[in-house]
């Protein structure tokens, strides 16, 4: 680690992790730092790494750090005990260590929520950490947690839930009172599962969360909040759910336009906002997700992420590092528990 010393403190990106590992992972390791400015180490196996990196004649601008083992993209939670020298491993006992500012990988989305868990260790007072992900709203994305790390909850996790997405929409969207709203199936307060119900109600005047109350399905990418909160199971239907009909849209798109000379035409004319729109809508754009509540920031880039969406999830790990994620979450958990006593 001696070559790292002199310059800011990297990221710690897992090289073997995701379906396109390390070729991939460290195209998009290069690419943050040559286009974003983002310094990355890359952990895993030294001799596959420097042979991607020899391919884009980077093998002197980017440090290694040697991890023989990984998780497999089909590997479970139980990995992260099984192999306590895989790269995502090494990657979290860097950011322990001081030694890097984040953790990026595009690896087993159980196993590093599993190996962050273990090897950062859950902040004092948070019950579960939560996986957290922007959806692609307007004027500025929404934030929805949980999407996946707690498909069981209780009421009291699902508060927690709504001060780690405030804490996220304050830091990497710079929002200053982000609004909340919980994921059930009618507006009304009293509508949902007993879990549901009693959130409801825990939320209503909880100092520090600006509660608006709940939400539908069918309103998650309209805007009408900034955090959207709701157990795992849920949230990680309703993602891939999305995901799901933003493809089957796109493919009928595609077809439609491609049936006739005329919509060939219109689809030339309007280009340019039909790729925006598709920047927009392209999970990789957003950096992937991010597991809050560790003792250490970690990014969940996007299983099946090229270049692009690596380099993006640098990114967005290097800003929030930067802005003090974790200790944002400290001092509101430290509050919300002091309040909670005091009531």
């Amino acid at each position: 680690m001696q070559h790292m010393r002199g310059r800011a403190t990297p990221v710690a990106l897992d090289a073997m992790g995701g379906d396109h590992a390390p070729d991939e992972i460290v195209a998009g390791a290069v690419q943050a730092v040559r286009e974003r400015d983002v310094p990355v180490v890359l952990v895993g196996q030294p001799r596959l790494i420097h042979q991607a990196l020899a391919a884009h004649d980077a093998v002197a601008e980017i440090p290694v750090v040697r991890a023989e083992e990984a998780l497999a993209m089909d590997e479970g939670a139980l990995a992260s005990l099984r192999r306590p020298r895989s790269s995502i491993a090494v990657a979290c006992h860097l950011v322990r260590r001081g030694d890097a500012a984040a953790v990026v990988s595009a690896g087993s989305t159980a196993g590093v929520v599993a190996t962050g868990r273990l090897r950062l260790r859950g902040l004092p007072g948070v019950i579960r950490p939560a996986i957290t992900i922007p959806l692609p709203t307007r004027p500025h994305p929404t934030v929805l947690l949980d999407a996946g790390a707690n498909a069981d909850v209780k009421p009291e996790m699902l508060v927690q839930f709504a001060h780690l997405g405030v804490a996220y929409a304050e830091t990497a969207l710079g929002l200053r009172r982000p609004r909340v709203g919980l994921l059930t199936i009618g507006s009304e307060a009293e509508k949902g599962s007993k879990l549901v119900k009693r959130a409801h109600e825990l939320l209503v005047g909880t100092p520090g969360i600006e509660f608006t109350g709940n939400i539908e399905g069918h309103e998650l990418l309209t805007g009408k909040v900034d955090v959207i909160v709701t157990d795992g199971f849920t949230g990680n239907v309703a993602l891939k759910t999305m995901e799901g009909s933003v493809r089957y849209a796109f493919g009928q798109l595609r077809e439609t336009i491609n049936e006739s000379r005329v919509a060939k035409i219109g689809g030339m004319l309007q280009r340019a906002r039909l790729r925006d729109l598709a920047e927009r809508l392209d999970p990789e754009a957003q950096g992937g997700a991010v597991l809050l509540g560790l003792n250490g920031t970690v990014v969940i880039a996007h299983g099946s992420s090229r270049a692009r969406g690596v380099a993006a999830a640098c990114e967005l790990a290097a800003h929030l590092a930067a802005q003090g994620i974790v200790a944002r979450i400290s001092d509101r958990i430290t509050s919300a528990n002091r309040s909670h006593r005091r009531r």
